[in-house]
């Protein structure tokens, strides 16, 4: 895989048709962290700006990550450090029980962490594997466990399963560094700078 010492890529959501291109995720890349800011717009709560800063080793494994939500009324944040092997702590090194066993995390609304499990477990083609995920969903900034999937279809193409009984999918291509390029219906990159 190419050395992503130093790239920005933004995209733009694309899930609500009556507001299809508003807001961008702007995405600063550096070789084990990644710095963001996200504009965008929740049906419920109106516009919110996500920034959030992840850091991980040299296998992929997540160490830290720290989430701050911005809406018109309230501002919200949230830290969280693991080991990389399933144990979870909060910003005040508190234990999180309910994270035991994730290893990823995957945070609404950005693709990029989709990127995590497929760079950490290399996968053949055809193969097939399954993950504990921490989920954080913005705005509210709420985390819990959720089991999802993905199948290596090609060289640069992975089947995405949310495994809550949903039975959402989608079929993610990525670049070279296994970075989500789309994700159909929900995101579209649109910058791609190194």
């Amino acid at each position: 895989m190419v050395n992503t010492l130093c790239r920005t890529i933004c995209w733009i959501p694309i899930w609500n048709k009556e507001r299809e291109g508003v807001g961008l995720e702007h995405l600063l890349l550096t070789e084990r962290v990644a710095d963001s800011v996200v504009l965008a717009f929740d049906e419920e709560h109106g516009p919110f700006r996500l920034t959030y800063r992840l850091s991980w080793d040299e296998s992929w494994r997540l160490h830290d990550a720290e989430l701050v939500v911005a809406t018109e009324h309230s501002t919200k944040s949230l830290s969280l450090r693991t080991d990389g092997q399933g144990q979870w702590r909060d910003g005040d090194g508190q234990s999180n029980a309910k994270l035991d066993g994730c290893v990823d995390i995957d945070i609404w609304p950005t693709p990029f962490t989709n990127s995590f499990p497929i760079r950490r477990e290399p996968m053949a083609v055809g193969e097939r594997r399954q993950f504990r995920m921490a989920w954080v969903s913005a705005p509210d900034l709420t985390v819990h466990p959720q089991q999802q999937a993905y199948t290596r279809l090609s060289e640069r193409l992975y089947l995405f399963e949310n495994l809550d009984g949903s039975g959402f999918t989608a079929q993610l291509p990525v670049d070279e560094d296994g970075i989500v390029l789309d994700y159909p219906d929900l995101f579209r990159r649109v910058i791609d700078s190194r």
